[in-house]
């Protein structure tokens, strides 16, 4: 069976990053697709990892974002314990989703890489949450914010990139 890496390599050319064997608990998308798991009517949906990695990131993220700053507007008059312990339970959610993304993308991206990521998914939950469920105002620094993490990118994925 071909690991993510070398697919990856057999389609971008040589790869001089060191390739990683597929995370623990990860099954590869042949064997998640066998004979043993189809059912009829059903569609498989298969993302490429890396977009799997985002979309489980992005749907961590809004729990995240609600486990740190939703209580703010929900738990406000509630002892800090109270919100605490919600926000705990809310923070499950989000590691259930956290982990296997990190699982996933780190069999392409490193980790560098995986949390330059993580933190765009976060300014761009972050700020609609903040404008929309907070009612705090829309600020230019998140603006400034979002080009700085752009930079943020471009050195993190440079080598990616070729250059």
């Amino acid at each position: 069976m071909q690991s993510i890496a070398d697919a990856r390599r057999g389609a971008r050319g040589s790869d001089d990053r060191v390739s990683r064997p597929a995370a623990p608990g990860i099954r590869s998308r042949a064997a998640l697709s066998g004979p043993s798991n189809h059912h009829p009517g059903a569609t498989i949906v298969s993302l490429p990892p890396v977009a799997t990695t985002i979309l489980l990131l992005s749907l961590s993220n809004v729990f995240m974002t609600f486990a740190w700053y939703g209580h703010l507007k929900a738990l406000n008059h509630k002892p800090w314990l109270v919100a605490a312990l919600v926000s705990w339970g809310i923070a499950l959610f989000e590691y259930l989703l956290q982990v296997p993304a990190n699982r996933i993308g780190h069999a392409l991206l490193d980790v560098g890489q995986l949390k330059i990521l993580q933190e765009v998914i976060t300014l761009t939950v972050f700020v609609p949450f903040a404008v929309f469920y907070l009612r705090e105002p829309l600020r230019l620094d998140y603006l400034w914010a979002g080009l700085c993490l752009l930079g943020a990118v471009y050195f993190m994925f440079r080598p990616s990139l070729g250059s």
